[in-house]
């Protein structure tokens, strides 16, 4: 089964958790000193917050599947549609090993297809860990032909 995906930039991460906890009457099942996750059923979503881009609001948004056949399905449907594509294959970010893949919707929205491997405990194994300012949390650079928003941000992760 898919769970929506959802990630937000904010400017005080312990204001957010507290706003965003009693919006979702749910403490964050992920509570770093940069990043926090709830993993909600109802509805069913992946809602993440950061401190990791300069930029606030709507970092990414995207589709999670439970298994390797869901997002083998999401890749292909990328590839019949004909949509630029970065394939990120295992990758590591926002405390978890992921398989993803990126898609950059008219607007300029990144998109990520992943699935969550297992937890790290770091935000990214990166030997290059990105500082917050002007880096997204997740999104891969440009996604060929696009030039705005989350798609540009350097990096990848989540």
């Amino acid at each position: 089964m898919k769970r929506f995906h959802v990630h937000v930039t904010v400017k005080n991460l312990d204001e957010s958790i507290r706003f965003y906890s009693a919006l979702f009457a749910a403490s964050p099942i992920v509570s770093q000193p940069d990043y926090a996750k709830w993993m909600l059923d109802d509805p069913r979503i992946n809602f993440a917050i950061s401190t990791r881009s300069s930029t606030v609001g709507i970092d990414h948004l995207g589709i999670q599947t439970d298994d390797a056949e869901e997002l083998s399905d999401l890749r292909a449907r990328a590839k019949a549609a004909d949509l630029s594509m970065i394939d990120e294959g295992e990758t590591s970010c926002c405390y978890s090993r992921s398989e993803k893949q990126w898609i950059t919707d008219p607007q300029g929205i990144a998109w990520e297809h992943f699935r969550t491997l297992r937890s790290i405990p770091v935000f990214n194994e990166s030997h290059r860990e990105r500082s917050a300012e002007g880096s997204a949390c997740c999104a891969p650079k440009a996604v060929a032909g696009t030039t705005t928003n989350a798609a540009t941000k350097s990096g990848s992760c989540c």
